[in-house]
């Protein structure tokens, strides 16, 4: 228990696991509310253009564990930025919402026959996560998320460009392994910054 507490501080326990409590009740409540609703295609010409790479199913799993190090870094600096980045994802969590019960969405997703580790895990991932709640694609939103907030941190300047390129590759995955299209990427990212912006103005953080 100690050496968690090394790792993540005290302080940033509750309200990180705020934000995950959010996150679930958020992509799980509004599925089970949609169910029954007419569900829209937000695909565009570009997404016709972008091919099927099953490795980039790497870097979509991967992102997982680029969010975990970045909000536990983030919240390592200071309990005033711990609060401020969960505060920034909460409040992006309620657009969220908002988008996933006004604008259900979907996707067609290719049929991938497992026959090597790669379609292992694309099919994995197939089962796991339904093509629904895509407008925002939080898998963006929340790499987003964490490359913001690691710009203000006294960190290296090989981390930060490290979090800004891996970002760029999950926003690339989303559609790579066609769990997303664009509009999506593009949703996922503004949400993120204007949460960040609105996070500052409402300074729940100082509180």
């Amino acid at each position: 228990m100690k050496k968690f507490f090394y790792v993540v501080p005290k302080y940033a326990c509750f309200p990180l696991l705020l934000a995950i409590i959010t996150n679930s009740l958020v992509y799980t409540g509004s599925k089970i509310i949609t169910n029954h609703f007419k569900h829209y295609d937000l695909s565009i010409f570009l997404d016709d253009w972008i091919p099927f790479l099953s490795v980039f199913i790497i870097i979509y799993i991967l992102a997982y564990l680029h969010w975990i190090i970045g909000y536990i870094v983030i919240s390592r600096e200071s309990k005033e930025k711990c609060v401020f980045i969960v505060t920034a994802d909460i409040l992006a969590k309620m657009m969220c919402l908002f988008f996933f019960l006004v604008l259900p969405t979907f996707i067609e997703r290719p049929t991938v026959v497992p026959h090597d580790l790669l379609s292992f895990l694309t099919n994995f991932i197939y089962k796991m996560d339904e093509p629904v709640n895509l407008f925002p694609s939080i898998h963006c939103l929340e790499s987003y998320m964490v490359f913001r907030g690691c710009l203000n941190l006294n960190v290296s300047k090989s981390y930060k460009v490290g979090m800004g390129i891996f970002m760029v590759l999950v926003c690339l995955s989303t559609v790579f392994v066609k769990q997303h299209v664009v509009v999506d990427i593009v949703g996922g990212v503004l949400i993120a910054e204007v949460s960040y912006q609105l996070a500052k103005k409402v300074q729940w953080f100082k509180k």
